[in-house]
């Protein structure tokens, strides 16, 4: 029972990497329902390990280690992925200009980026009630919801018809990545509706987004959350 109970949450941790990984495999292949379902997967398992460490006291260093090296395949290496597909279309060239190399290798700054930030984020003890810069699994419905939206409904194609729109997005979100900006985390530090009025702005307004838009709404619905979290900057401590 003790074995169960110390490795429970990395057993978590682990099955969050393997639905990552199946969910690359299929975003290569152009397969996105596949992707779709194992990015939820990969959020659930990935929410429930830490819910279960906190809860069986099995905290361990191995599973911080554990938790950063499987959100880095599935919320680092799919969103850079995701890029690399957006772009591709494209070749070498980038609103009239040729380079010497292809454009789609830009999309992967968003894996380079997600990297450093969960390094980042393992050193730096004041992110408890908030983030600094734009979380991973964040990012990743962002810019995987954003493609998603695009291939079955058509949504965004503003966006993914233009090379140099889709490079600033690939450049922008990896800045948000490591960038000082407070994004709200979900942790109530007390019940008084002052100290949790940005929150209840956020869920609100989200549910009405969702509501209204559906599948679009959930890359629409990140936008909202970094606008709340820019509109609330000193109310988030």
């Amino acid at each position: 029972m003790d074995f169960i109970k110390n490795n429970l949450a990395n057993a978590l941790t682990l099955a969050n990497l393997f639905a990552g990984s199946i969910g690359a495999i299929h975003l290569i292949s152009g397969d996105y329902q596949t992707t779709a379902i194992c990015l939820i997967l990969s959020s659930i398992f990935d929410f429930f390990d830490g819910f279960v460490a906190r809860a069986l006291k099995s905290n361990s260093n191995l599973g911080l280690q554990l938790d950063s090296l499987a959100d880095m395949v599935s919320f680092g290496f799919i969103p850079g992925l995701t890029m690399y597909k957006a772009l591709e279309p494209f070749g070498t060239e980038l609103s009239g200009l040729h380079f010497p190399f292809e454009i789609k290798y830009i999309g992967l700054l968003v894996t380079v980026f997600s990297c450093l930030r969960l390094a980042i984020f393992n050193l730096d003890e004041e992110q408890r009630y908030y983030f600094k810069g734009l979380n991973t699994p964040t990012n990743t419905i962002l810019l995987f919801g954003l493609y998603y939206a695009f291939k079955e409904t058509g949504h965004f194609s503003f966006l993914f018809d233009h090379s140099l729109l889709l490079v600033i997005l690939s450049v922008l979100t990896s800045w948000l990545l490591v960038s000082p900006i407070k994004m709200m985390a979900m942790k109530f530090k007390s019940r008084q509706l002052k100290d949790n009025y940005p929150k209840i702005v956020l869920l609100v307004g989200g549910i009405a987004i969702l509501a209204l838009f559906q599948i679009v709404g959930i890359p629409m619905l990140v936008i909202y959350y970094i606008l709340v979290s820019l509109v609330f900057q000193r109310q988030l401590k």
